[in-house]
């Protein structure tokens, strides 16, 4: 009997692309990017998605961060892979997500082209029935679904869960209402630990989190104490940590990919501040800001020793 198909629920990773002095991928960072979030107990992995500057990869080095990334999971946390683009380009990678035994992918929306419900129906309708992998719905910028067209897509057992990116809640209580359980509805927002508290009376039961490349413990509090109803764990995390970051992310376009790099490298992590165009890295002002806020996350929230049993 086969076991029920779900989406992976709680903290999810997406590790960054890290690249060396010339630009290039460098692996080794990726490795250890992946080791940390998974030794920290996020839930699964999310490689090549949009924190994995996934729209800059070329198809061999997309590869590659798949092998290094079901390699270091090695069956502990399910992976899932980040395809689109064009319609082609989506088809080539859900093969190759396959291919390489991922545990599924997150649909991202089509390269530029914008279109009408029944065109975005086609485009996810073709990626996801063209592997046997669980598939989760990125709602967000030109990819926006309506009711009406998500629920045609139901008939793919493939399809397990809807990311939502967009933040129209009017929508988002449209969609969980009328879906129910039937998919997993996962928080894809910029910094969704802002907005993670309007996303869980609506059915939503995981998101993805960016400081969880640098502070996961912080983020596993805040979740923790959000779910137990400790309001005021809650605030004192929001007031200190999350929404001064939020707001450094808003100062430039890019920053919710840069920031993430650049709070890895202040915490010793072999990852630099380096990504590629059309991003820029995360100028000396706003570093030190993020310095500051991660010294008092240090001093305020310090990571507890984990306990060794013999």
């Amino acid at each position: 009997m086969h076991s029920p198909r779900k989406a992976p629920t709680g903290i999810l990773g997406f590790p960054v692309a890290p690249f060396d002095e010339n630009g290039k991928l460098d692996e080794k960072a990726l490795e250890v990017n992946i080791r940390f979030l998974i030794e920290e107990g996020l839930e699964a992995i999310f490689i090549a998605c949009g924190s994995g500057e996934f729209q800059s990869l070329s198809k061999e080095e997309y590869e590659i961060m798949l092998d290094v990334a079901i390699q270091e999971a090695g069956g502990k946390v399910p992976v899932y892979t980040g395809v689109g683009g064009n319609i082609q380009d989506a088809l080539s990678y859900a093969r190759l997500s396959e291919d390489k035994k991922a545990d599924g992918f997150l649909v991202l929306p089509p390269y530029l082209a914008e279109g009408e419900q029944e065109g975005l129906y086609d485009y996810l309708y073709q990626v996801i029935s063209e592997t046997s992998l669980n598939a989760i719905v990125y709602q967000r910028n030109n990819a926006i679904l309506q009711p009406s067209t998500l629920e045609k897509l139901l008939d793919l057992e493939q399809l397990v869960g809807l990311k939502d990116g967009v933040g129209n809640m009017e929508l988002n209580i449209c969609l969980t209402n009328r879906i129910g359980k039937r998919l997993s509805w996962l928080n894809g927002m910029p910094m969704a630990e802002v907005t993670m508290p309007a996303y869980i009376p609506l059915g939503f039961d995981s998101y993805s989190s960016a400081i969880s490349n640098y502070i996961p413990h912080i983020s596993r509090q805040f979740y923790d104490a959000l779910l137990q109803g400790e309001n005021e764990i809650v605030h004192e995390i929001y007031k200190d940590i999350i929404l001064p970051i939020n707001e450094i992310r808003k100062q430039r376009k890019g920053y919710a990919v840069s920031l993430i790099k650049a709070g890895m490298e202040l915490s010793g992590l072999p990852v630099q501040n380096k990504v590629r165009a059309p991003f820029t890295p995360v100028e000396l002002e706003h570093y030190k800001q993020l310095e500051s806020i991660l010294q008092r996350a240090k001093e305020k929230y310090p990571k507890k020793q984990k306990i060794v049993r013999g």
